[in-house]
Parts: structure tokens; C-alpha cells; sequence
């Protein structure tokens, strides 16, 4: 039986309300979850029951965020705090990855001690900082993180120069483990009475630590300047025999087994970094020439001693370092051709900040270089301080 026109009309009609329907359905975005106030209640107050000032149940944030860490520092806020306290102290509510139990404990303390209004220095901080120090840690210069606000507020107690403290706060003595804190203490008050560059801090600390792991009794005290160069000159020539005779003696292993199998078997390897290596070119002319600039991660102590050698540094030392998993080393190279040369070395720590970048003879970056550097932080998520 044929349908009238009426008909026809309404199912066509029908038809377009369900395609419209269908497509309302395709285009609307899912509903987002609201965000988890309770998790990042709990969250905050775990372990720190006794110093809740604030009922959790009356926590009704304002937050359009849904960001975990976020809502865990508000909700301390909401815990914890009578009083503001500095950014570097809330940061552990934040972010805590590559840090130990007692060192998360340590900081939620000295966080909670502070923000409650009460003495950080019996807190904990008299372990570190004296009276004064702990005034100049809660009231830092600038936007610093919590290590470099501990030293920041040493240096500071040593010398009322805020460009020596900054390069105290730049250098590697700020990112020294805490438990050997005494003995870098006394090395921050060495370069802050015989000032120099924030680089050579850094060399003459590689030789401070080295010669301190073979021989605990090391100190600074009644040492100059001058002195800890020459020592540092005489290590970096040890290293350079040292790698010297360790690359005859691999070649001559090597050599006595047959397959090259086996003799990979034979080199010093670690994991490394979960990080890829990077290329790029200026132009696709450019890569077509097969011109690049690559960064590739250092993973074998022969390529440690290979780059120490041609650079002409002291990271064939890393090597203990890279294979605890506390650092990565990274080799910058220009690729023109068949060729390549050495431009850079990089040391990334766990958290993937670049703190160490020197060229050949400990040299720091050309500003052509720093702007590949930057390319590749973006790319790959690298925290790359300022110079």
C-alpha cells in the first residue's frame, strides 16, 4: 500500500531528528570526573594526623582544577597552615619523584613546622642550618627550589655578595646528598672566601668528591684556591692515564676472543635515561645533506671514556653515577656528511634538569649551541637553566 505524502513527510522527518540526535552524541565531549576531594584529603593528612589544625570533613574547596597535585596542596593548605610560607616548601606536595621516604617526611615537616607557625629550626632544620640560616631558607632570593634554598641561606651566612651566593646556589655543592651536607658546607664556605666561576666550582668539585670517596679524612681547611687547582690538574692527568691503560686493556681482552659478541659482552653497560635520542636540522635542504645536530645519551663506559678523551673533562668519572641511575650523560654533535664533531656534553639528573653542559676543556656553550640545546629541551621535557 503506498504511503501518502503525509507519511513520507513525517518519516523523512524522523529521519533528520535521528541523524541529528547521532551526531549531537558523536560531537558532545565526555563528562569529565568531578575532581577527587577526598583522595587528596587523605592524601595530605597520611601520616600527619596529629598536626591537623583543621577539620577534613570542612574542606569545601573553590577549584575548577582536577589536578591531582594541585588539590593535594590545597587540601595541606586546609590541614596544616595558619601562616604563607615560600613556594620551594610547598613544592613536596606537588612533586616528590626521586626523593627518599625520610627526605618526603623531612620536608612535609619543616613545611607543616612553618606554615603552622611554628620553629622550623626545632622542626628538624638544626640538623642543617643554624638560627640565621633558617631565617635566610624561609625568606630566599628569588624563585629557588628547596636544595637550592638551603644553600642559598649558607652561602649567605658566609658572604653578603649575592653573586657569589648565586653561584653557590648554581653549582653542584647544591645538589650534594644530604648526608654528606657537614663536609659540602665547609667546600660552600671555601668558594664563598675564594670566589670563581660557577664552572670551575663545578670541575673542582668533581676532583673534591672523587678524592673524598678514596679518602674520608679530605678537607678544605687551610687549603687555597691555587692549591685545589693544581690537585684538580694532576687528577685530570691520573684520569687521562687511567682511561689510557683501561682502553689498552679492553683492546687487548677484546682481542683474545673471537666473536664480536662476546667482546660486547666484555664493555660496561647500563640502562640509562627512558629517554630517546633527538636530531635536527635546520632545514630539509639541510637534511638532505645529511647536516644535523644530534644528541644521543652516553651509555657504555667506553663512550664515557671516548667523549672524556676528545673533550677533554673528566666524565669517564660519571660512570658510577650513570650506572646508580642518578645521572645520564649526553654528547651534542654536528653531523656533516660522513663527519661528525663533538660540540657538548650534558649531565641530566633524575628529574631530567641539565646540570652540567661543557664543551671542550670544560668550555661553557657557544650561543649557537645553547639554541640547539633549547630545541631539544622542548622536545624532549628537559629542565635547561637559564645561563
Amino acid at each position: 500500500m503506498a504511503k501518502s505524502s503525509i507519511a513520507r513527510r513525517q518519516e523523512a522527518e524522523r529521519a533528520r531528528v535521528e541523524a541529528y540526535e547521532l551526531t549531537l552524541r558523536r560531537a558532545a565531549r565526555p563528562t569529565r570526573p568531578p575532581p577527587d576531594l577526598h583522595n587528596a584529603i587523605r592524601e595530605a593528612g597520611r601520616g600527619f594526623e596529629a598536626d591537623i589544625i583543621r577539620d577534613p570533613e570542612s574542606w569545601k574547596p573553590q577549584l575548577k582544577t582536577r589536578d591531582a597535585a594541585r588539590l593535594r596542596l590545597a587540601a595541606a593548605r586546609h590541614l596544616f597552615a595558619r601562616y604563607p610560607v615560600p613556594s620551594h616548601l610547598e613544592q613536596i606536595w606537588i612533586e616528590a619523584s626521586g626523593l627518599g621516604h625520610d627526605e618526603i617526611v623531612r620536608r612535609k615537616r619543616w613545611y607543616i613546622a612553618a606554615a603552622g607557625g611554628g620553629s622550623l629550626y626545632k622542626a628538624g632544620a638544626s640538623a642543617f642550618l643554624s638560627r640565621k640560616e633558617v631565617h635566610g631558607f624561609l625568606h630566599p632570593f628569588g624563585q629557588v627550589g628547596f636544595d637550592e634554598a638551603i644553600w642559598q641561606a649558607i652561602a649567605r651566612s658566609y658572604t653578603g655578595d649575592p653573586a657569589i651566593v648565586s653561584r653557590i646556589t648554581r653549582s653542584r655543592i647544591a645538589r650534594t646528598p644530604r648526608g654528606e651536607h657537614a663536609f659540602w658546607r665547609e667546600a660552600a664556605q671555601f668558594f664563598c672566601a675564594q670566589p670563581t666561576t660557577v664552572e670551575e666550582i663545578d670541575d673542582l668539585c668533581d676532583y673534591i668528591a672523587d678524592r673524598r670517596r678514596r679518602e674520608r679524612a679530605f678537607s678544605l681547611k687551610g687549603r687555597s684556591l691555587a692549591a685545589l687547582r693544581r690537585l684538580a690538574r694532576e687528577w685530570h692527568r691520573d684520569l687521562a692515564v687511567i682511561a689510557r691503560i683501561e682502553a689498552a686493556r679492553r683492546r687487548a681482552e677484546m682481542a683474545r676472543h673471537r666473536s664480536a659478541a662476546q667482546a660486547a659482552e666484555l664493555a660496561a653497560h647500563w640502562p640509562g635515561a627512558q629517554l630517546a635520542d633527538w636530531s635536527w636540522s635546520p632545514s630539509a635542504k639541510a637534511f638532505a645533506k645529511r647536516d644535523e645536530h644530534v644528541i644521543t645519551q652516553l651509555r657504555t663506559a667506553e663512550d664515557l671514556v671516548a667523549e672524556s678523551r676528545a673533550m677533554r673533562h673528566c666524565v669517564s668519572s660519571y660512570a658510577t653515577r650513570c650506572i646508580a641511575g642518578h645521572s645520564s650523560i649526553w654528547s651534542l654533535r654536528h653531523r656533516h656528511g660522513g663527519a661528525a664533531q663533538r660540540l657538548l656534553t650534558i649531565e641530566l639528573d633524575r628529574q631530567r634538569r641539565a646540570v652540567q653542559v661543557r664543551g671542550f676543556a670544560n668550555r661553557v656553550a657557544h650561543a649557537g649551541e645553547r639554541k640547539v640545546l633549547e630545541r631539544w629541551a622542548k622536545a624532549r621535557g628537559i629542565d635547561l637553566p637559564e645561563t
